[in-house]
């Protein structure tokens, strides 16, 4: 059985992770801490959590905590992980890892160092809807695999527009960047998960809405290394007439297409033959699969595909993006 232990209980936990840990098996939610008391408090009691905190050190330091899952911000990231490594427990952290890469080498050291743990919350690398991608690419379905393309366009959260209740998401110094570095995170994550490492990046970055003081609107072009080239595009300011989310993986004998967020149907394009579509709902948990195998690697009993190491490439890949679309000449 891993006892875990929650840092930042808010609002991404009620559903999407909280109830994971502890209807997980050989998984138990044994305490959970947040700034605010009054909320720990809340989230404890509907979570029937026998252990709420303010104090970060106080959960870290619990003896019936075997595991720490981080839930705050990117800015805290590093150093919460650091902290709870260095007590000697194994961490769970939400994406992105960190703030940058050096950020990310920092945890990966300590955690070798300390001999712990260390995994990242892309979720998607356990998800039945993005295995079914991965399976039908492994399977040489549309052949040798030559370009990938990617649209996401999202219109302004209207939440955004009010400074007392738009989301730290946009606020450069605590989450890195815009909306970009929090979701798009998970598009380059489960790409290199479906297609193997990025090794060249190139982006220009820029606002074109006008809605927010961070980036809206993101170009990259990349290339994996196995010579597959990529190109996409991402879009927080466009009109909701626009809004798309769509990758296609296309290959010598045809292609396949999904969503990174909408768990739209995955669709297999064969030359001369009828498009072929597979369904997988959105779970209720979303963070359950990843989760279990985080637990099933602690104890023993299998593998999570998703590491610091792997966690650390994307903040790579991202840190490029950045460094280019700020050169000029």
């Amino acid at each position: 059985m891993i006892r875990w232990g929650i840092i930042g209980c808010g609002d991404v936990c009620e559903i999407k992770s909280g109830p994971a840990f502890y209807k997980c098996k050989d998984s138990a939610l044994v305490a959970v801490m947040r700034r605010n008391a009054e909320k720990a408090k809340a989230f404890a009691i509907n979570h029937h959590v026998p252990k709420y905190y303010s104090n970060v050190d106080d959960l870290i330091n619990d003896r019936d905590v075997d595991a720490v899952y981080i839930a705050t911000p990117p800015e805290s990231h590093a150093e919460l992980t650091i902290r709870a490594l260095q007590a000697g427990k194994p961490v769970y952290v939400e994406k992105p890892m960190a703030l940058n890469y050096d950020e990310c080498l920092r945890m990966i050291e300590t955690a070798e160092t300390c001999n712990q743990k260390l995994f990242v919350a892309y979720y998607r690398r356990s998800l039945a809807y993005f295995l079914k991608v991965k399976e039908l690419i492994d399977s040489g379905i549309i052949g040798k695999i030559q370009v990938v393309k990617g649209e996401f366009f999202r219109s302004p959260l209207l939440s955004d527009k009010n400074v007392s209740t738009h989301t730290w998401r946009i606020k450069k110094e605590i989450a890195g960047g815009g909306y970009f570095y929090d979701m798009a995170s998970h598009t380059i994550d489960i790409l290199m998960f479906l297609l193997g490492k990025i090794t060249k990046a190139n982006g220009i970055t820029g606002n074109t809405g006008g809605f927010y003081e961070v980036e809206d609107t993101v170009s990259v072009s990349f290339l994996f290394e196995t010579g597959i080239i990529g190109s996409a595009v991402w879009c927080y300011a466009s009109s909701q007439i626009q809004e798309k989310d769509s990758i296609e993986i296309i290959g010598e004998k045809g292609s396949v297409s999904f969503a990174s967020f909408a768990f739209s149907d995955i669709e297999l394009r064969l030359e001369n033959k009828k498009v072929e579509t597979f369904n997988f709902p959105k779970p209720q948990h979303i963070q359950m699969d990843m989760i279990q195998s985080v637990v099933d690697e602690l104890d023993g009993k299998g593998v999570c595909p998703s590491t610091g190491e792997t966690g650390a490439l994307t903040n790579r890949v991202i840190d490029l993006i950045y460094q280019t679309s700020l050169s000029s000449f």
